[in-house]
Formats: structure tokens, sequence, C-alpha cells
């Protein structure tokens, strides 16, 4: 008691005495002239959280008052929040920036008109706040750029000759503003330290993602939300040598900073001088500032650098020193933790001392940072010629909509790409010229490339922070070849708009069709079940004639035929037409119901589909990064309705309503007997359930579904016991590590006649994995749609254990029989981080399809 009431009073006595010169007394005197945040913001920095808007706020009034200060809108977030950057310069270099910029590059790049290291500019980059309950960075944000626009020390004002300085106070507005409401909205008086308090402890999801509750610092590789494009556009309009990461971790760690640690890929594509020389000198510096003011703090023991897609690695991909920074997190005003009584405050002044420091060693090393940068980019050259892959080819004729989402994503890197010119046959794929496409591996972005298309098993490490495999080219389940020599390119492709675009839809007095394997067509067909249009599915290949001549249609087809619906042919027509365009989905307009192979029109083959009604069990144990991926699914992809209800709020909900229930991972343990026995009855009378990840292991422990896990006998693991008897106990956390799957891309084999497998054209697909969910492959041989193969490991790691005993027997995808119904279990997520183009299908197979999926008996 006596210790709580001691507690309070430093608090209280902190709180009545904190004021702008805890953090900015190194840096005096300022000028009158630059208001400070707490002048304009009428509170100290760390009393409040403080709104996204009132930092945009504070950026505008800088760069009004300020010649040295410019503020740049780079794009928005989905809930409409602006991105912006506040541009600091000394005046004369901010009325010369593009020039500058222009001049950055042709030096970096090493292009003969390039101007000598002297007369160079540093570019630094400052990024805080992408994960939004990590505030103190946001906060340090406006402190950073007060004093670099009002400190009066000279070494200040030679900065801002020296080069150009961007900070970016929020990089994930829509996740901070959830957060800053949850803290402001129960910030007690006097602070409240205690860890259980309301305060500390946010509201599922939290407000670490974005929107659709993605982790956006997974996502500078991925580039699938707009916070990232528009970042991505910018850096690739500057290549700041320098870029900063402003983070928070758990409460009872001190401060992390660079450099990172070494685990990771023994083929090493960053350069040694990042990690060994450049990192190290920072290091020092850093350590000298927390040293001077007490704090603890520590570097080189995690965060491995190994996955290009974080905020601080894929910057090191372009040359820039990427520089990540981990603050122990208040969550709050102020909370006890078992080192202090940690404070809001304190966190920011961390933060804040680390971009000045930051600042302070990149000017003070500028000639090695910019020669450096220099150099990485030459070398890319240098090591693309040592490289036996001169080029990758790829292209899918089948699905061009796929093809033209993965080269979006290429040119989003800056990678070159180009049209293939002469049609070829590469690791025993064809590749036609004008279907096709070609990466060469001499560019600058030759380690984007690398990163893209290489795949790897070798590693110096099996213990991994996040992913162990990142080949995008898998992700898209691209066909694609590398070459060891030069191939035959033609044109350079600079956009993809008119890349490839859907012919008009002609009227049809009969019938339309829609090839099924394009990757927009279950966008096309989500639009039709919106205006109430009646669609079938062809359950059988065939062939039909149109304008004389033959066309080859595989499973899934879409078949629309126009004397069925309730409005006539012409306006039918009319909604055909415009969805077709918007969705760049080619329909082929046939006037017979008549087959050259295969079944008629007519036959029973061709399947009428039912709208589907979607529920979403959103909350409590379930995890929001999938709940979040799934909900930009229908949002973003498909542009259909979900319904998404909290856990608490299932019983009280008409199931009636709904013909399909998702539940992606989670213990579900809230759901209660009567739960499981109402789901229980929906699924008997014909409707679908879809299970992802280990709400499978809910599904079978309540035997809801008649399905197993993978078991291990233990008497056939003697040997493997018999080994282990005794190992140093350091060894247990990189052991347990071994044990897991981070993220690995497997093949997997598919039945491409099951309607989960509608629209595939190969029988082996890559699947991503991320778990320890082993489903059994059914007994019954018509259930088990997609299967791991005898030698299934492309990409990442996996240990020689798991893989034997656990991952090749299992089965990804089961159906399994429920009365009338089914339930449709992925022990692998297909929709990963919005990323897993190649896989997606299987979801939206078993969210249009399900309903006509019966399981044969055995």
């Amino acid at each position: 008691m006596h210790k709580q009431v001691i507690t309070i009073l430093l608090i209280l006595l902190f709180y009545r005495s904190i004021s702008q010169e805890y953090y900015l007394q190194a840096y005096a005197p300022f000028s009158k002239d630059i208001p400070t945040p707490e002048q304009f913001l009428h509170y100290p920095v760390g009393e409040w959280h403080t709104r996204h808007d009132q930092i945009i706020a504070y950026f505008e009034h800088l760069a009004k008052i300020s010649d040295n200060a410019e503020l740049i809108d780079y794009g928005k977030t989905y809930e409409g929040r602006r991105l912006v950057i506040l541009v600091i310069a000394d005046k004369t270099l901010l009325q010369n920036n593009e020039q500058i910029r222009t001049e950055h590059l042709q030096y970096i790049q090493n292009q003969s008109n390039a101007k000598k290291i002297t007369d160079q500019k540093l570019i630094v980059y400052l990024g805080h706040n992408i994960h939004g309950n990590e505030p103190s960075g946001g906060e340090s944000a406006m402190l950073t750029a007060y004093t670099l626009l009002s400190s009066q020390k000279p070494e200040i004002k030679e900065w801002l000759n020296k080069g150009i300085i961007f900070i970016d106070p929020v990089i994930n507005p829509d996740g901070r503003e959830r957060h800053t409401l949850w803290a402001n909205t129960h910030r007690a008086f006097p602070a409240n330290s205690d860890p259980n308090d309301i305060e500390h402890n946010e509201m599922w999801p939290g407000g670490r993602s974005n929107h659709y509750w993605f982790d956006l610092n997974r996502d500078l590789l991925l580039a699938i939300h707009p916070e990232s494009k528009a970042r991505l556009d910018w850096f690739h309009l500057w290549y700041p040598n320098i870029t900063t990461d402003h983070h928070e971790m758990g409460k009872n760690q001190s401060f992390f900073f660079e450099p990172k640690s070494k685990f990771g890929l023994q083929k090493e594509i960053i350069p040694k001088e990042n990690h060994y020389t450049l990192n190290p000198l920072f290091e020092k510096a850093f350590a000298k500032t927390m040293d001077s003011i007490g704090n603890f703090y520590f570097s080189g023991e995690i965060f491995d650098a190994t996955y290009p897609g974080y905020g601080s690695t894929y910057m090191d991909l372009h040359g820039s020193l990427a520089l990540l920074f981990e603050q122990a997190g208040a969550r709050g005003i102020v909370q006890e933790t078992e080192n202090q009584t940690l404070s809001f405050s304190f966190t920011i002044r961390n933060q804040y001392l680390m971009a000045l420091t930051t600042l302070k060693t990149a000017f003070a090393n500028q000639a090695m940072l910019l020669e450096y940068q220099k150099e990485f980019f030459s070398s890319a050259f240098l090591q693309a010629k040592k490289d036996p892959v001169k080029a990758y080819v790829f292209g899918d004729f089948n699905d061009k909509n796929r093809t033209k989402a993965f080269i979006d994503l290429l040119l989003q890197h800056k990678i070159d790409v180009f049209e293939l010119n002469q049609s070829i046959n590469q690791g025993g794929k064809q590749f036609n010229a004008g279907e096709a496409f070609v990466v060469p591996t001499a560019q600058l972005q030759y380690r984007m490339v690398q990163s893209i298309f290489e795949t790897y098993q070798n590693f110096a490490d099996s213990a991994w922070y996040d992913a162990s495999a990142w080949s995008l080219v898998h992700f898209y389940n691209m066909p694609y070849a590398g070459s060891s020599s030069a191939v035959s390119m033609g044109k350079k492709i600079s956009e993809t708009e008119n890349l490839y675009k859907a012919n008009p839809t002609e009227k049809a007095d009969y019938a339309y069709l829609v090839n099924w394997c394009d990757n927009n067509s279950a966008a096309f067909l989500a639009a039709m079940h919106q205006a109430n249009i009646k669609c079938y599915s062809a359950f059988k290949p065939f062939v039909s004639y149109i304008m004389g001549q033959q066309y080859k249609w595989g499973y899934g087809t879409l078949m629309i035929p126009v004397s069925l619906q309730s409005i006539d042919a012409t306006k039918l027509h009319g909604i055909i037409a415009e969805v077709a365009q918007k969705t760049n989905t080619e329909v082929k307009a046939v006037n017979s119901g008549f087959s050259a192979e295969g079944s008629h029109l007519g036959s029973g083959n061709f399947r009428v589909l039912e709208a589907p009604k979607v529920l979403l069990i959103v909350h409590g144990s379930v995890s929001g990064y999938e709940a979040g991926e799934m909900w930009h699914f229908f949002d973003q992809k498909l542009h259909y309705p979900l319904t998404k209800i909290r856990m608490e709020q299932f019983r009280r909900i008409d199931l009636e309503k709904y013909n399909t229930l998702i539940m992606v991972s989670g213990s579900y343990s809230e759901l209660d007997t009567s739960d499981k026995n109402r789901i229980a009855l929906w699924l008997q009378k014909g409707n679908t359930l879809i299970t992802t990840r280990t709400a499978n292991l809910w599904a079978i422990s309540n035997q809801l579904a008649h399905e197993k896990l993978v078991e291990i006998n233990k008497s056939e693991n003697k040997d493997e016991t018999k080994a282990i008897l005794r190992l140093p106990y350091t060894e247990a956390e990189a052991r347990a590590g071994a044990k897991e799957i981070g993220g690995a891309i497997f093949k997997a084999s598919i039945d491409i006649t099951h309607p989960i497998g509608f629209g595939y054209t190969q029988t082996e697909i890559p699947v991503y994995r991320n778990s320890g969910v082993f489903l059994q492959a059914s007994i019954n041989p018509y259930s088990t749609v997609l299967k791991y193969s005898s030698s299934p490991l492309i990409n990442g790691y996996i240990s020689q254990y798991n893989l034997n005993n656990y991952l090749m027997p299992s089965a990804s995808v089961v159906v399994s029989p429920a009365g009338a119904g089914r339930i449709i279990m992925m022990a692998d997520n297909p929709i990963f981080r919005a990323s897993w183009i190649g896989t997606e299908r299987l979801l939206y197979n078993s969210i249009f399809l399900g309903h006509q999926i019966s399981v044969p008996s055995y």
C-alpha cells in the first residue's frame, strides 16, 4: 500500500511539472517565431494522445510560417485521412528540390551526367507510427519538426543546408485514430498506472492495424493497401540515403536500435557494409545518446532483416540505410512495468532523441552514405552478371487479368518488364509472344528481382521473426522460368491500363459464357448476384460454337441464360456489358444451346448458383488479422456484402438468414454447447461452413466435422527421442523456433474436377503455410480437394521432422459432409495478407459454389 501511494504521488508530481524543456533542452535556444507543439495544441506533448488531424494541423502551420518547411500530401487512407510529409531544408534547397532530386538520382544511379559527390545533398526520411497503437513516434515527430525549424544551434542550421529532411508523422492514420480515441476516452485523472486498467487494454482488434485490420509493416513488398502504395510511390521518387522506422514493443522491454539479428538467409542480398560498417557506426552514436540520459537499451539480438517487406528492410534493398527503433510502450499515459513506471512522455523523448541522433550521425557521415548508395546500385549490375539466371519469363495465357495484376506489382517496385518478342519453351514450359513477359536480371532493381523470383531452402538459422518465404511469383501462382541466356525482348511495359482489355460484350439471344479461369470472374459473378441475374456453373467441360469458331470451356464456366431471367434481353445485355467493362471480364455471346462437344447448355451439368448470404464471426478469440483479410476480400476483391458479427452477438442472430458461415482462426471458446448445436442443425439443412486454420480444431473437437488431425506414432520416433537426452539451456528458444513453420511455400496437388478446384488448369499449385494445423486426408476419397505433394517444399524453412511426419501426410483442403450441408476445411489461409492471388480462388469457389457441393458416400 505504501508503494502504491508513493507511485501515485510521483505520477502527480511529474504531470504537474511536464514541459517542453523535458524534451528540448539540449537544442535551445529556440526562435520565438515558431510555436512549440505545446503552444499550438494547448497542452504539453505527452499529456494527451494527439489526434491525427491535430498533428497535420501543426505541420500545416509550420509550413505556413516557415520558409524552411513545406507540407506535401502523398496519399489517402481507406477512411479518407491524409498521408502527409513535412519537408524541411534551407529555403534555397526547398525552392530547388526537384533539381536536387534529379541530381540525387543521377548520382546514386551512376549516370554519366551526374555531379560530383561534394555537390550532392543528403536525403533523409524519418518515418513514424506504422502501427497505430505505437503512438510515441507520431508525438515525437512534432518535436523533431519544431527543433529543426526553431533551434538556433549552428549544427541544426548546417543540417538544413546539407540535405533535405522528410518527416512522415503517421504512416497509419486510421489505426492511430482508433488507438487515440481509446486512450483519450479512458484516460484517468490522476493517470492510472495499473496495467489492468482499461486504458492499457484496447478492445479487439486494437489500433495496431489499418482500416481492414492489416499489419502495414508487412505490406511494403506486397503493396496491397493505399498507404503502402502511396509510400512506395514517394520512396521511388527520392531513394533516401537514410530512413528511420519508429516502433514500440512490449512494456517490459527497454529500447532497441540497429543492428538487427544476423539470423536469416545464407545468401545475403543486402551488402555486408550495411550490417558490418554503417550499422555499427550509428549503433555507437545511439548508445552514446542513451548513456547520456541513463537509459537502458540493447541491439543485435532480435528483429531479423530477412523479410524484405518491412519499413526497416525494404529500404535496405534500395541502397538506403534503414534504421529500426523499438521503444517499450506505455500504452497509455503511464503504466507500471517490471522495470519502472513507464510514462508516455518518456517514450516520446527517447524516439525524439533517436531521430536527432540519426540526423547528427548521418550528416557527419554524408559522403560515406552517398557513396554507399551509389555503389549499391552499381553492384546490382555486377551481381547480375555473375548470376546464372539472365532473365525470367512469365505469363499465364489462361488468366490475363492475374498476369496483369502481377505486372502491376512489378511496376510498383520499379522493376523493368518487357514483352516477350519470340515464343520460347523454357524449363519445360511454353511461353508465347504476345502472351508472356520478360524481366531481365541486369537492372537497377536486381535485388528486388531476386526477392520476387528466387526461392531459398538453405538458411543460417531456423528461428524467424516472420516469414521465411516471400517469392511473390508463387503468391500469384504464376507460370515462370529462369533463362541462363538473354531472351528476345520487345516493348518495355510502363503501365498496364491498356495491356489487356476485354472485348466489348455482344448482345446474345440465347446465353452468355464467362471463362471461370479468369481472376476477375468471381467479381463479375458477385455483381450478377447483386443484380439478381440468374447464373449457372458448368460442372463438366464443353466446346461451343461462337461465330463459326469452336471455343473450349472448362470446369466452372459461367452460363447466363437469356430467356430464364426476370428482365428482357436488352436490359440484361446492358447490365452484363457494364459489369464486364468494370471488371475487365471477357463475356462471349452464344445464340444456340448446342455444344460441339460435351453437354449442351440445357444439361443438368449446368447448375444454378445461389447467391451467397455470408456471415463472419469477429471479436473475442478470433484472429483480427484473418478476420480483416476476409473483410478486405469481400470489400475490395468481390465488392460483395459480408455481415460481420461480434462473438457475443452470435446467439442472438437468426442463422436462417444466411447460407454461408465463415470462421477464421480462433479458439471460439466463447461459443457454448447451444451455439454448437445451432450450427449443427443449420448445417443439416444444407448450408455451408468454411473454416480456416485453427477454426478447424474447433470444428473437429466439437464433432461438427468428422475429420481428423495428423497424429504421429510415438513408437516410430525412438531414435530421435534417444538422441535428445541433454541439451544446453541456451539452445531451448532456438530449438523451439525450429519446430515452427513461420511462413513457407509448398506444392500441393489439387482436384480440378472438384468445385473447390474449378478454374485451375494445373494439377499442382503453390500453397502458403504458417501454422501447425495438419488436417489428415479424408477417408472419403472424394473429400480431399488439396493435398501436399510428395516433395512439397518450394521456398522457406521447415524442419525435416515436420516435413516428413506432419506436412506430407496432410491435406490443405478437405470437404466434410454435414447432413445436407458441408464444412469446407482449409488448413491454410488462402488469402494470407490479401497477397495470395493464386489461392484466393479456393475461397471464392467455396463461397459461390459451396452450396452445390455434395460429398459422395464411399
